[in-house]
């Protein structure tokens, strides 16, 4: 399934600072970042309960915010980029 995780990590103290880096890395290592705190994952059900667990762990839930957004399978469809940067092709071959 296709995932788009937007989040919103409240970084006035050093500990929100450190929060918000430990979210982008926990989302890097499902997905590909498309704008500053936005990503696009592509997960198996399984990935996505652990990726979410993660987030939750890591967030301050009075003071930060994270969205996970289910595309689906046929996300194809119901994605659409204007503008620069091309989108990421999570289908395509992934070079580390």
């Amino acid at each position: 399934m296709y995932v788009l995780i937007a989040y919103d990590v409240s970084t006035m103290t050093a500990a929100g600072k450190k929060r918000l880096r430990h979210v982008a890395k926990a989302c890097l290592d499902y997905g590909q970042r498309v704008q500053n705190s936005v990503f696009e994952c592509k997960v198996d059900p399984a990935q996505l309960v652990e990726l979410r667990g993660r987030l939750t762990r890591i967030m301050k839930e009075s003071e930060d915010s994270i969205r996970i957004y289910n595309l689906g399978s046929n996300w194809q469809r119901r994605v659409v980029h204007l503008g620069t940067k091309q989108p990421f092709d999570i289908e395509g071959t992934l070079l580390v």
